[in-house]
């Protein structure tokens, strides 16, 4: 007699479990302009509204010719098109491949020819693209248009009544989606996710953070709208230009959120410091959000303090994670000690996920036993395992073999008893031939577990009297009232490299700048590990990546400095 068949892991399925639990419910709410009265008019679907619509896409694409396990290029907006294109592709056993627009046509290109898409799922403007470089997208054998009147016909339909089509049956292991990193220390890579890492992911956001079905959520990053049906959420659709997130008009958000009394938002530190700086201005406080979720960089000390007062009855959190590996860890407001210079502390490790420290080196790591592991406060490389950590990047077996680990238990023979990092409550989860991914930052684990992150290990500086990382060095010098952003180079040969610290500042008269960096190191020398940056340099705007629109090219601004002249101050 044959085994039982194990339930089915498409992630899609959720969404018609949310449309026959909750109908009626808004799922997703488009801004199409503004109404008499000046409030935001919104296209507005239920769920069994884009349970249809989503079932509408699905149909078009088997219409099609796309098949389950065909590779799909995504190219639509953000919002109804994209959450009901990659919904639909989940539905049908087809894996969606979702690059940034932002990134850059060159690195766009090359993500795409590395991904080999089968289908073309896009709007006019990327049909014309496809063939305009058709090399580049020599695999793409079917082109589906997704044009804005084929959405309006479909969401305007109110057909609510039409059966959904089963979503097609897909083991945990199965490929899901490729989503590609942002690319801020190198190249943007594909990641692979199986339908089990979504499963995972979906449980781990809902317990963290005790999402319910029925609120409503203000994603400013368009890829997070994909988690809302899921849970059961509303997705208010910001106005917000996913390939230029900096210009965001905080009114607009503000009014989107005091509006459709927004209980939950995500978006990057640089957005949020925005908005709380435009409620100051305004004495305006957004009563009604419960939780804000803030990453892609460290939350700034001022933000932590200000979203105390604009949001009075939630509290701000900071998840800490990668496109490879995400939810690890997390902190809330109430958790947070303004006045460190250690490190930004991101938190205990979530339930489920085992987090370790490890001695820093660049070259590849087979196996967990070929490891050290560090005893508690010690900085080193973080690395992470569990169910949402991702096995491979796509077609690129080096960057992989740069950042897995496979292998039995780490070796942790080398770190005394007295000195090992507490488990506080939460056993350690790692199983034979488990994937641990390296997650390229450096970082400790304190006496009672939480976990500090110190910097991108590609960023730190290396000189003759040992390492240092940018974000304790960093953090001393954004107390100085006019630093908003500053960054930790090394200049020269590896091991021999001279720090300097580039801040972002306007231009002003020579004289003006040295009184500045005098200020700066007057600072430094308030702390040990600053005690030898006496080289500054000023710079009107820094080079950030696009997704957050926070994470600093260190890199770029090292080159940079290399040529540039900068500041040297008395090395008293």
């Amino acid at each position: 007699m044959p085994p039982p068949a194990l339930p089915s892991a498409n992630i899609a399925r959720h969404l018609a479990v949310m449309a026959a639990a909750q109908p009626g419910l808004a799922a997703l709410k488009v801004p199409r302009g503004r109404t008499a009265g000046g409030d935001i008019d919104y296209l507005t679907l239920t769920f069994a509204q884009l349970d249809t619509e989503v079932s509408a896409w699905g149909k078009k694409l088997t219409d099609a010719g796309v098949k389950p396990g065909d590779r799909t290029l995504v190219m639509v907006k953000p919002g109804l098109p994209l959450i009901a294109a990659v919904f639909a592709l989940f539905r049908i056993g087809a894996v969606p491949v979702v690059i940034d627009p932002g990134m850059g046509l060159g690195h766009f290109l090359k993500c795409v020819a590395r991904s080999r898409p089968r289908v073309l799922l896009g709007i006019p403007v990327a049909q014309f693209a496809s063939r305009l470089f058709r090399p580049t997208f020599s695999t793409v054998e079917i082109r589906v248009k997704a044009s804005p009147s084929l959405t309006a016909q479909l969401a305007t339909s109110g057909n609510a009544a039409a059966l959904s089509d089963p979503a097609v049956h897909r083991a945990s292991t199965d490929l899901a989606a490729i989503l590609f990193t942002s690319g801020s220390t190198g190249a943007p890579k594909g990641v692979c996710y199986e339908h089990g890492m979504f499963e995972a992911q979906v449980r781990l956001i809902r317990e963290t953070y005790a999402i319910a079905p029925g609120e409503i959520d203000l994603p400013m990053l368009p890829i997070f709208a994909l988690f809302n049906p899921a849970l059961g959420m509303t997705t208010v659709v910001p106005e917000i230009d996913p390939r230029r997130p900096a210009e965001v008009d905080p009114a607009k958000i503000v009014q989107a959120i005091r509006q459709e009394n927004v209980t939950t938002s995500f978006g990057s530190p640089t957005l949020w410091l925005k908005v709380g700086e435009y409620c100051s201005a305004q004495k305006i406080t957004l009563p009604s959000l419960y939780r804000v979720l803030s990453a892609g960089a460290p939350v700034p000390a001022a933000l932590w303090e200000s979203s105390r007062y604009w949001m009075p009855n939630g509290r701000l959190h900071s998840p800490y994670g990668a496109t490879e590996a995400l939810p690890i860890a997390s902190i809330a407001s109430n958790e947070v000690d303004l006045r460190a210079v250690r490190g930004a502390c991101v938190g205990r490790r979530i339930a489920g996920i085992d987090v370790r420290i490890i001695r820093i080196t660049d070259s590849p790591i087979t196996m967990l036993g070929d490891t050290v592991e560090l005893p508690a406060n010690e900085i080193g490389e973080i690395i992470v395992h569990g169910p949402v950590v991702t096995k491979t990047y796509d077609a690129q077996s080096e960057a992989t073999a740069q950042a897995k680990i496979e292998g039995p238990d780490i070796n942790s023979e080398e770190v005394p008893a007295d000195l090992r990092i507490p488990d506080v409550g939460l056993p350690r989860v790692s199983a034979p031939n488990a994937v641990w991914h390296r997650m390229g930052d450096c970082g400790f684990l304190d006496y009672s577990g939480r976990l500090w992150f110190c910097g991108r290990k590609a960023e730190r500086v290396e000189t003759a009297a040992g390492a240092m990382f940018t974000e304790p060095c960093e953090q001393v010098f954004r107390r100085h009232p006019r630093v908003t952003r500053c960054a930790l180079v090394g200049l020269g040969e590896r091991g021999q490299q001279r720090p300097a610290l580039i801040v972002e500042a306007p231009l002003a008269r020579s004289h003006v700048l040295a009184t500045f960096a005098r200020e700066l190191r007057s600072l430094a020398l308030q702390q040990a590990h600053t005690s030898g940056i006496s080289l500054f340099f000023f710079r009107p705007r820094f080079p950030l990546d696009i997704r957050h629109n926070a994470k600093i090219h260190r890199l770029t601004l090292a080159r940079w400095a290399a040529k540039a002249k900068g500041i040297e101050t008395a090395a008293r």
